[in-house]
């Protein structure tokens, strides 16, 4: 009886323990379902995501050969216009030039994985990579699933892989890019829909994109829908595996892929970053994915005003096609930072694009953009980096122009009349963004910071000009908070005053 009792309390006493132990191995060992609600446990923005602020991510692929009108060169050439004309006139009829004849063309001989990587570090960047595949069924990576792949064909590099050691060597997280959602024909057998714009290429007769051979019928999607959605995700798997990415991203119709498959590759994704202990992210557009288990990309622009949860968006640094085509134009450095600088603001993230020529230069012109971007991203990472939004994103005159995707236009054009703010992650500044270059003598007054408003409530000790670090008056009027430019060096792009709390 007294070794009875011994043995209960003993196992009294070691009973939590033993719980303990048994709910920690729980823990570990719990994997993510295919569902939702299983899916939306995991932490959808980690907070590597917003310390980070900028990324680079390029469109380059077999469009890039063509060079004419923009990525979605495929798209339009079997279709009648002016992208099928210029085909015909350049390169022969449909019939005996089709899109997969681009393919030994596209050699990308000058492309160097380093020396991309470490321009756009330079940039400010810290997360790159590339858009791993485009509508057009040619995929960026060494791929035995997908024949129509970097490694076997084109190129015959492994542009994913290479990119993907070079970005992570530097320390910047790596984002893949995945636009093949909409490359399946969805047709449905019916000659009437054959042109559907749901599907990236129009099924011609008499074209490849017609054909019944199997290799050829898998770069235009002419294949039976199930077959498809395998290959789908077999695609992301095959990426995952092999690189390891800690952003995948999606473009649009990706709510065309059947939800069972969307879930099973967000299973999949996150229970592989679970065994490498990496906090991954899943973007997307629209409503393709759970708030609550990925974040939301808004294309060419973003949020009008403060968001609560972390945001994206993908805009690109040329004007007339995200790929490169002939006479191709690009934004100012002052445009690209200062539309930056407004999402920040707001919660958000920038990828930027950049469009590199057939052979794998990014050219001068893009290159002294990012330098410039670079430059001034050096000088305020301080106000930058590891920072969160302020209670309001800011004040000034501009009004906000329309995307064409929702939310705000990423060619917003701002000026010294507009300001945002950020504050430190430790909360001891508060970083007032001024999105021009402000006449030295003068008054930035606002009554946003005003003492009934939005004024710190740990008070402010004293406010300097970042880069010269002249200590500026400041004050109250009767209602505005108002701020003196010092007569100092200011920056042509935008200025940052850093206010030292309590």
């Amino acid at each position: 009886m007294r070794h009875l009792l011994s043995l209960l309390l003993l196992s009294l006493v070691l009973a939590p323990c033993y719980t303990q132990t048994i709910n920690q191995d729980k823990i570990e060992n719990d994997q993510y379902e295919a569902s939702w609600e299983s899916l939306s446990a995991h932490n959808e923005a980690p907070e590597w995501f917003s310390d980070a602020k900028f990324g680079i991510y390029f469109h380059w692929g077999v469009y890039s050969v063509p060079a004419f009108y923009s990525e979605w060169y495929p798209f339009h050439m079997y279709r009648d216009g002016k992208v099928k004309q210029h085909h015909i006139k350049k390169y022969g009829e449909l019939e005996n030039f089709n899109y997969h004849d681009f393919v030994p063309m596209f050699k990308g001989k000058k492309f160097d994985a380093e020396e991309w990587a470490q321009l756009f570090q330079d940039a400010g960047a810290k997360f790159a990579g590339p858009c791993s595949q485009h509508h057009d069924g040619f995929a960026m990576w060494d791929s035995e699933v997908n024949p129509w792949n970097s490694a076997d064909k084109g190129p015959k590099k492994d542009i994913t892989g290479l990119l993907s050691k070079a970005v992570k060597k530097r320390d910047m997280k790596f984002i893949a890019t995945f636009h093949h959602a909409r490359n399946l024909q969805r047709h449905g057998g019916n000659p009437e829909k054959f042109a559907t714009y749901h599907s990236h290429f129009a099924h011609v007769p008499g074209t490849a994109t017609a054909s019944k051979d199997a290799e050829i019928a898998k770069m235009y999607g002419n294949i039976p829908a199930d077959e498809f959605n395998e290959y789908w995700f077999d695609q992301l798997k095959e990426v995952i595996d092999q690189y390891s990415p800690d952003i995948i991203w999606f473009d649009v119709w990706l709510r065309m892929i059947p939800l069972e498959y969307r879930q099973k590759f967000a299973a999949y994704y996150l229970n592989e970053a679970k065994k490498k202990n990496q906090e991954v992210i899943i973007a997307y557009k629209q409503a393709a994915i759970p708030k609550t288990v990925g974040v939301l990309d808004i294309e060419q622009g973003g949020k009008k005003d403060l968001s609560e949860s972390v945001w994206l968006t993908d805009v690109t640094l040329s004007n007339k096609s995200w790929s490169y085509v002939e006479g191709q134009t690009y934004k100012t450095p002052e445009m690209v930072v200062r539309n930056m600088i407004d999402v920040w603001s707001k919660n958000g993230v920038v990828l930027l694009n950049v469009s590199p020529t057939a052979d794998g230069v990014i050219n001068q012109e893009q290159r002294d953009i990012l330098k410039r971007v670079g430059k001034w991203m050096k000088k305020y990472s301080e106000a930058v980096y590891e920072t969160r939004p302020y209670s309001i994103k800011g004040f000034g005159n501009a009004k906000a122009e329309e995307g064409k995707h929702g939310g705000q236009s990423a060619t917003q054009k701002y000026t010294a009349k507009d300001a945002r703010f950020l504050k430190s992650k430790d909360g001891k500044y508060l970083y007032l963004f001024v999105l021009g270059k402000p006449e030295p003598g003068s008054v930035i007054s606002t009554k946003e910071l005003g003492l009934h408003k939005y004024y710190p409530e740990e008070g402010i000790k004293k406010i300097t000009l970042m880069g010269s670090n002249t200590e500026c008056k400041w004050g109250f009027g009767d209602i505005n908070f108002e701020l003196t430019v010092p007569d100092a060096e200011l920056d042509d792009i935008a200025n940052v005053f850093r206010m030292e709390l309590n």
